[in-house]
């Protein structure tokens, strides 16, 4: 009769593991679960960041270069342009004396390499005008920034998507071009 007792005790050891086996499933899935919340969390927000800086350099106009007005601009004179202007309007040519303001002092000193190509582009833009494009002030601001937007593109600055009626600030190492002669005959 002794060993009838032990029987009833082993019989209700064995449902108590079953309950343990169920907790730790249910443990390990709730851990789980919340493992892949945070993996979904983390993904979508490297996602978002990666996505993030293409949205801002499209939704943003790119940085521009900062004038320290602590120290004086600096400028890079070019030698006179002549040209014909197009022959629409009848034979009329300009002659233009041009300074370029540009960032800093280094940047005066390596345009001397783009040069050719600078001077080449500029010749470009002012043969293609009328004379009556250039007769106002405002084209020749135009003018100016067209020739500020295409030097800046030749040193491989992006070009800037300007509205109409508008001016955008130049974001390459060309900031203004500044006429200091220009003639039309």
């Amino acid at each position: 009769m002794a060993k009838a007792p032990p029987a009833p005790a082993a019989q209700e050891q064995a449902p108590a593991p079953k309950r343990s086996k169920k907790l730790i499933i249910i443990i390990m899935a709730a851990v789980l679960v919340v493992l892949l919340l945070i993996a979904a969390v983390v993904g979508v927000l490297l996602l978002k960041k990666g996505s993030g800086t293409e949205d801002d350099q499209a939704g943003k106009a790119p940085a521009t270069a900062v004038v320290d007005l602590n120290k004086p601009p600096t400028f890079v004179a070019l030698e006179p342009f002549v040209v014909n202007l197009a022959p629409a309007e009848g034979e009329r040519f300009l002659q233009v004396v041009l300074a370029l303001r540009v960032v800093d002092a280094r940047t005066g000193e390596s345009l001397k390499g783009f040069m050719p190509e600078i001077r080449h582009q500029i010749n470009l833009i002012l043969s293609s005008k009328l004379p009556s494009e250039l007769a106002t002030t405002e084209g020749r601001e135009d003018l100016a920034d067209e020739i500020v937007e295409r030097t800046n593109r030749v040193l491989g600055a992006p070009p800037v998507a300007r509205r109409e009626g508008t001016t955008a600030a130049p974001t390459g190492p060309i900031q203004a071009v500044l006429f200091n002669s220009f003639i039309v005959q």
